[in-house]
């Protein structure tokens, strides 16, 4: 587990969370937005330093169609929000949303979180959303979901104290299992005192249209865990 004196970056196994990278032929509108907006808001090298130095951040794992995330940047014009995603036919679906909505504080990386996390500077995040990641519900593929302890330790070394990670699934098997995983980190604080805590949506969560497909085994569960 990592600690305050020991924040190395972890070395990742060979996992690769997610599925296909694209379905169906992009919309032309989607498809032009990635040649006229997505190169002025990607996440690079050489754009990661400005990005990080210009006040709080999110970050969004596997942000589907991008609905989420930009209604939370609409709402928080204050924060800057990293968006990951390696389906192609979502980051176009953001692109949309941002065009739409006016929005100027969304950067996308169309591509593995992981890398990304690894590049971060201890501290430099204030909150991280994980909502209805892939359940790899099969035993067998299992060490496959996103969050591993590899994963834990690294949202505590880029999470700065008392930033949080809300993770949602409507899975009951991954609810278990993420929850083993952050209750098992000496870094996050879990603070739920009653079901109501985890059943209920918070009050700045917003509902996505994969989330009202109903399409797991358990009603959605909300997880906040805190960096002590």
């Amino acid at each position: 587990m990592t600690t305050d004196t020991d924040k190395t970056p972890p070395t990742w196994g060979p996992m690769r969370s997610f599925g296909r990278t694209k379905s169906r032929t992009l919309k032309p509108r989607q498809a032009n937005l990635f040649d006229t907006l997505l190169p002025d808001i990607a996440v690079t090298d050489e754009s990661l330093p400005g990005i990080l130095d210009g006040g709080k951040v999110w970050l969004e794992i596997g942000f589907g169609g991008g609905e989420h995330l930009a209604g939370q940047a609409g709402r928080n014009p204050d924060a800057t929000i990293i968006g990951c995603e390696p389906f192609l036919n979502g980051v176009g679906s953001l692109l949309r949303h941002i065009e739409d909505g006016g929005l100027k504080n969304v950067r996308i990386l169309a591509d593995d979180a992981r890398p990304l996390i690894d590049k971060l500077p201890d501290g430099s995040l204030d909150r991280i959303f994980i909502l209805f990641a892939d359940p790899w519900p099969k035993a067998r593929h299992n060490k496959r979901r996103f969050i591993q302890t590899e994963t834990v330790d690294a949202f505590a070394r880029v999470l700065r104290p008392g930033g949080r990670v809300r993770f949602a699934t409507d899975w009951a098997d991954y609810a278990d299992w993420a929850l083993r995983f952050f209750q098992a980190s000496p870094d996050f604080d879990w603070l739920a005192q009653s079901p109501e805590d985890w059943t209920k949506p918070p009050e700045d969560h917003l509902t996505t249209r994969y989330e009202t497909k109903g399409l797991g085994d358990c009603k959605p569960v909300f997880f906040d865990f805190f960096r002590k």
